[in-house]
């Protein structure tokens, strides 16, 4: 039975109608039929919830059958789905690039980008210089917006066709989302959020690292079974390659394979968002914590970071706290940076603050507890009073800046 076709079975001879099991069902896909007996709609995920709750024993999970493994010797090749938008390359999409040519690199094999769009040509001759050897372009009307379906179908269809090893997305909103429909298509696994991505000596696995439980651990994670060996992989987390504007690479041209009266998802409209803060971009940011002890503590971090030309960014701590917005946390469950130089004040430096700022070049850590975790991490540790520190620090380099 495949997994489509696997539905709670429901033994109606052995059925009372007490009502239990539709009462226990988190999502209502129980209910009685007009003779009181139990009865199963579309709903249903199979989680099993109700089947030990049933005091007669009517209910079961189907035998659900197991794709077989694939065959790993017909997969060959690392790729990387080039994000757009309007006609521009996300940065993320490059700095995989970067990753994925050494994986390639390490496996003897060709590095692949994908690149879907409308008029999407000048994207194609970026691939090549970030480090492609071939690019598989489809160039249609249908794919100038994202929408899951078409983008989905078109990269199921080239997996198929293709048949990659290893194929990376960007953890962005769009990355996110198509990454797991793709996944879902072609029946593999799928790592999200991935931190970092090495070739594991002697299986030549993908080893896919990422924090898990909390960001209290960080987990490596591996698909030895089936294929592509899939994950997506967060901003800032490599180093941006510099490209090559004289490199060439091959360009494979494919058809969509969806008309737009097929796509039932339709953009009437694109409402564009201003965010004064993008930290993300930043190459000096000043960070705050919980020894800030409350919102008018950031502001000598607003000057700090204003003598610097820097922006301001926070730990989750803070943001919960509600002293400073959303948009300036840093770390696995807000931005993950990338600067040149990381000013962390009053952070403790938990493994989920790490998560997003330890691939920063330069970390200088200013708190009172010597013993803060943070300073592991640090190029430059200053242990004491951040009042008294910061300001101090921005007028010194207020004099030598001439600001």
């Amino acid at each position: 039975m495949s997994p489509e076709a696997a539905s709670l079975k429901i033994d109606r001879s052995l059925c009372t109608g007490c009502n239990i099991c539709v009462e226990t069902c988190p999502f209502g896909a129980l209910s009685l039929d007009e003779e009181n007996i139990a009865v199963v709609s579309d709903a249903c995920t199979l989680c099993g919830v109700c089947v030990p709750e049933c005091p007669e024993g009517a209910l079961s999970l189907p035998e659900i059958e197991k794709e077989a493994p694939v065959d790993k010797k017909d997969y060959k090749g690392v790729w990387v789905w080039v994000e757009q938008f309007e006609g521009q390359a996300a940065g993320i999409s490059w700095e995989m690039m970067g990753q994925a040519r050494k994986l390639a690199d390490r496996l003897g094999t060709t590095l692949t980008s994908c690149v879907l769009g409308s008029n999407a040509e000048a994207i194609a001759g970026q691939a090549a210089a970030y480090g492609a050897d071939e690019i598989l372009l489809i160039d249609d009307p249908t794919l100038s917006v994202y929408r899951t379906d078409p983008y989905a179908r078109c990269l199921t269809g080239l997996v198929r066709k293709y048949k990659p090893e290893i194929f990376l997305l960007g953890a962005s909103t769009r990355g996110r989302d198509l990454a797991g429909a793709v996944a879902t298509y072609v029946y593999t696994g799928l790592t999200a959020d991935c931190t970092g991505l090495e070739i594991e000596d002697g299986s030549n696995l993908l080893l896919q690292s990422r924090p898990a439980f909390g960001g209290n651990i960080m987990a490596t994670i591996k698909c030895p079974d089936f294929r592509p060996q899939m994950a997506t992989v967060r901003q800032h987390v490599f180093e941006m390659p510099v490209p090559d504007p004289s490199r060439k690479a091959k360009i494979i041209r494919e058809k969509a394979v969806m008309i737009e009266e097929e796509i039932t998802a339709k953009v009437v409209d694109l409402i564009m968002e201003k965010n004064e803060v993008v930290i993300s971009d930043a190459k000096i940011i000043v960070s705050g914590g919980r020894g800030l002890k409350g919102p008018e503590g950031f502001e000598i971090l607003r000057e700090l970071a204003a003598v610097l030309n820097g922006a301001v960014g926070a730990s989750r701590a803070a943001v919960d706290a509600g002293w400073i917005p959303y948009p300036h946390q840093v770390g696995q469950t807000g931005r993950t940076v990338r600067p040149d130089v990381y000013i962390a004040c009053g952070i403790s430096g938990a493994i989920q603050h790490q998560a997003g700022m330890r691939t920063s070049k330069l970390i200088v850590a200013i708190n009172k507890d010597p013993q803060a975790p943070i300073f592991q991490v640090a190029d430059i540790g200053i242990v004491g009073d951040l009042f008294e520190i910061v300001p101090a620090l921005t007028r010194a380099l207020s004099r030598r800046l001439n600001k």
